[in-house]
């Protein structure tokens, strides 16, 4: 398959001449992200170091609520993401990584993987930024986590 074998060859020329640029605009894509849902969500933790991760994942934990939850008000939205790691997608235990990490069962539990590309807008971050800390406080009103850590039983 001659003709297979230049079209991947060339599909890989083109892949690895945008790399860099495009890694770069993901990556900027990601840290507004961040900073979006940090702004106008209390009590997450954002897992993972601050510099050395992938540039395109974020992986956080918004204390309180079951990301089980998260993930079907998020589908309802028309948002795509994952409560865990992607080589675990469709468990329902929390990440064994978060855990080895020491947090708590139901922190690690809270969990919420959002992952970017080259297909992916500023305005589809936007939207995630307006649509994720509305279904975080509907959630939280609900989980008796979210009343114990503020205090009132």
């Amino acid at each position: 398959n001659v003709p297979g074998i230049v079209g991947i060859g060339k599909a890989a020329e083109i892949a690895k001449s945008e790399m860099e640029e495009e890694a770069e605009r993901v990556k900027l894509l990601r840290d507004k992200l961040e900073n979006g849902i940090k702004d106008r969500i209390p009590e997450i933790i954002i897992n993972g170091h601050p510099e050395q991760r992938l540039f395109n994942t974020l992986n956080m934990c918004i204390k309180y609520i079951e990301g089980e939850g998260i993930l079907l008000h998020l589908d309802m939205e028309g948002i795509c993401a994952s409560s865990g790691s992607a080589c675990t997608s469709g468990s329902l235990e929390p990440s064994h990584v978060l855990l080895a990490l020491r947090l708590p069962h139901e922190v690690a539990h809270s969990s919420l993987r959002l992952s970017l590309g080259k297909d992916n807008t500023e305005q589809e971050v936007n939207r995630v930024i307006e649509v994720l800390p509305g279904i975080a406080e509907k959630l939280r009103q609900i989980s008796p986590f979210w009343n114990k850590g503020k205090g009132v039983e």
